[in-house]
């Protein structure tokens, strides 16, 4: 079971490999500008169905807002990861993140959307999710509080699809908690 986790995930692990050891090389206050991990129900039944198993381990680098994109509300690209633990899909996603705080208050809420990469299934089959295609659309919604200047703690839900440009398309959906740490 460890093994074929191993070689079904190992592009995946890679990732987060790289991902992790690439982030200490950068200066931080310039380019990175917000680490998150957190722990996902996945597969939930919202706008799907249940077909898959486990909890993913999510870790999603955010990136500072570069100027170019100032005319679209300055949005943060993000680079991230969901490893399922049962051997489900996981998958390898990027895109950018909206953040809106309207109050002083610490609540505030995020919108993402981008693309992700998977390893689950793509054609019809009788035991697993079959989700069209290699490469999917991905959104997010977010909404977290700020625990202070760094520390967040934020509740999480992800969804992936191929918006019915493939002949199936039964989308995946995961909700979780995550941790957040601003540089």
């Amino acid at each position: 079971m460890v093994q074929e986790s191993i070689d079904t995930h190992g592009p995946l692990i890679a990732g987060l490999l790289v991902l992790s050891g690439g982030a200490p090389a950068v200066a931080a206050d310039e380019v990175i500008s917000e680490l998150k991990v957190g722990v996902m129900s996945h597969d939930v039944s919202v706008l799907g169905s249940n077909e898959e198993q486990g909890v993913d381990v999510n870790a999603q680098i955010l990136f500072a807002s570069p100027e170019f994109l100032s005319a679209i509300w300055s949005p943060r690209p993000h680079l991230g990861l969901d490893i399922n633990t049962a051997g489900d899909t996981s998958q390898l996603y990027l895109g950018l993140t909206w953040r809106w705080q309207p109050f002083e208050f610490p609540l505030w809420g995020a919108f993402s959307t981008g693309g992700s990469v998977h390893t689950g299934e793509t054609g019809k089959s009788t035991s697993d999710k079959e989700l069209g295609s290699r490469v999917l659309f991905r959104q997010a919604l977010e909404t977290g509080y700020d625990l202070d200047d760094q520390w967040s703690t934020s509740v999480y839900f992800s969804h992936i699809s191929n918006a019915n440009l493939a002949d199936e398309n039964e989308g995946l959906n995961n909700l979780g908690l995550r941790i957040g740490f601003r540089f």
